[in-house]
């Protein structure tokens, strides 16, 4: 399966399922779930990089205990739209993840996402720099997550 515009990954999908969204550091991935019905991100784990296959097989492993059927990925698009090797980084890791496992993969715009959470842990929650370390990628995941399901809540009743 290719990879998809994020409008056509309702009609991959089953209706009720659950998704994960994946936050792609350069050390760790940080990865959200959804509900079955799609409504809802949670941060879910923190994966630390070591070699591909074995971070893989721990998404994986992730998706598998809580029945995700599809992946949302999000793509570092600098802020006046190109993309650079982040971006690229993040295509690579979305082919070499079908080339393991074929299931409906998508992108979503993380413009300033990790600026955002980092903003809400410390004016919101006042979060120590030390503990934000440690939350914020899969914070982020869950924002970008979110994101992506709010888009798609939002499509006409005929593209959904």
């Amino acid at each position: 399966m290719p990879v998809l515009d994020l409008l056509d990954l309702p009609a991959a999908l089953p209706p009720i399922a659950p998704v994960v969204g994946l936050d792609l550091g350069e050390k760790t991935i940080g990865v959200a779930v959804s509900d079955g019905m799609r409504m809802v991100a949670s941060p879910l784990k923190l994966i630390r990089k070591t070699k591909f296959t074995q971070d893989a097989e721990q998404l994986f492993s992730l998706m598998d205990d809580r029945k995700a059927v599809g992946v949302i990925i999000g793509l570092p698009i600098n802020m006046d739209g190109t993309e650079g090797t982040r971006c690229q980084s993040s295509r690579a890791f979305a082919r070499n993840l079908l080339r393991l496992r074929d299931l409906p993969i998508a992108f979503w715009d993380e413009r300033m996402s990790s600026m955002a959470v980092n903003r809400m842990l410390v004016d919101e929650v006042d979060m120590t720099r030390v503990r934000r370390g440690e939350v914020v990628d899969k914070t982020a995941a869950a924002w970008i997550l979110q994101g992506a399901l709010e888009r798609l809540r939002n499509l006409p009743a005929a593209k959904a």
